[in-house]
């Protein structure tokens, strides 16, 4: 919806921003098993890639870009970043949009479904510790992308660079 509404938006998931590592050894995963088994998500571990979200940092010195999605490592590239929004969501809701989203699988397996609600309730506080706007994404998709370009156009980074 972003996207639709004329911003650069990315999904640091689908978009190649992030990828699988091996926690003890540190070593790309290429094709992760999916659905994952029965304790492989504490050995391996999401991540984002700096060096995509450098280039992304500078390639939008002039304007707003978007890069949605988590990774466990966030706090590696949060100095890129003008603002950092945190959208929040109930466990029933999050329940619900894993089973019912069509970009991938993950949180369909009662393995990721499991790690995705343990995360949940963390999240927030995580974030609002290190300076993120949080905003109730259980509302209708509009309404939470109406909140999310009010907390940019706030920061006064609607002429800015990336989000």
């Amino acid at each position: 919806m972003l996207r639709a509404r004329g911003y650069v938006a990315l999904d640091a998931d689908e978009d190649g921003f992030s990828r699988w590592i091996d926690r003890a050894t540190g070593e790309l995963v290429v094709d992760p098993p999916d659905p994952v088994p029965e304790g492989w998500l504490d050995r391996y571990g999401w991540v984002i890639v700096r060096d995509r979200v450098e280039a992304l940092a500078e390639e939008s010195r002039s304007r707003v870009a978007f890069l949605c999605g988590s990774a466990e490592n966030e706090a590696d590239v949060r100095d890129l970043f003008d603002l950092t929004v945190c959208l929040v969501i109930d466990d029933a809701t999050l329940r619900h949009r894993l089973a019912t989203r069509t970009t991938n699988t993950f949180g369909r397996h009662p393995e990721e479904l499991a790690a995705a609600l343990k995360w949940n309730p963390l999240l927030q506080s995580l974030h609002e510790s290190r300076g993120a706007t949080v905003i109730d994404a259980s509302s209708p998709l509009p309404e939470v992308v109406d909140a999310v370009i009010d907390a940019v156009t706030q920061a006064g980074l609607d002429r800015g660079r990336a989000v």
